[in-house]
């Protein structure tokens, strides 16, 4: 399994990323849910280059030209809710993908809120045989809400092959994404930060996505 930390050169998802982070700014919805879509526009554009290409003769007014591109069937997945914004930025990349949705969500399983479970009760999705298979979800702390993803995913078919896309991970999360994912899999994180606190939060992170880019739920 490969990973490609976007973080390790300077471009303009570090503005983006610091805007994130920074609470003076998390109070403006629509602009951290604009940086997580860009992010997502950005790192679709860096995954790009790792598909398969054809070349196609293409008609102008003026005559023909063969231009190479992807010859790859794309389903791009995301984990509710918080992923929709990112999601977004792929779809604006990857216009002619196919869709697929899984609600799987993190449930505390002790009263101090120092354990983890994962639920996931809804899917819709194309069947992934064959194709190349893109799950964004902003967030890789656990890891197991991803890989309950992959799971229920996967079952529709084996695909080509595997893309996970994050905004923030963590070692544990990449750790357990080694456990479930094909050794030609790849993993892309715009920043990996050190660790998590005892309630599972990614450190320093940025909080919540899903309430920052949606509101607080009960």
């Amino acid at each position: 399994m490969q990973v490609i930390n976007l973080s390790e050169k300077n471009s303009i998802l570090n503005l983006y990323m610091a805007e994130l982070r920074d609470k003076r700014y998390q109070h403006n919805r629509l602009l951290f849910r604009n940086n997580i879509k860009r992010i997502g526009q950005l790192m679709a554009f860096e995954l790009s280059e790792t598909l398969d290409f054809k070349p196609k003769t293409v008609t102008t007014p003026l005559g023909t030209i063969d231009i190479p591109l992807p010859k790859d069937d794309i389903v791009v997945a995301t984990v509710l809710r918080a992923g929709l914004p990112f999601h977004q930025g792929f779809l604006d990349v990857f216009d002619h993908a196919d869709n697929a949705f899984v609600s799987a969500y993190r449930m505390y399983t002790n009263r101090e809120h120092t354990e983890v479970g994962v639920h996931a009760e809804y899917m819709a999705t194309p069947s992934v045989k064959g194709k190349t298979l893109i799950i964004a979800d902003p967030m890789l702390a656990t890891g197991g809400s991803m890989a309950a993803a992959i799971e229920a995913l996967c079952k529709t078919g084996k695909p080509k092959k595997i893309h996970i896309a994050s905004v923030i991970a963590v070692p544990e999360g990449i750790k357990t994404l080694t456990e479930v994912l094909p050794d030609d899999a790849i993993v892309w994180c715009a920043a990996i930060d050190p660790g998590m606190n005892e309630h599972k939060y990614i450190v320093p992170g940025f909080g919540d996505c899903g309430d920052l880019c949606f509101g607080e739920k009960l």
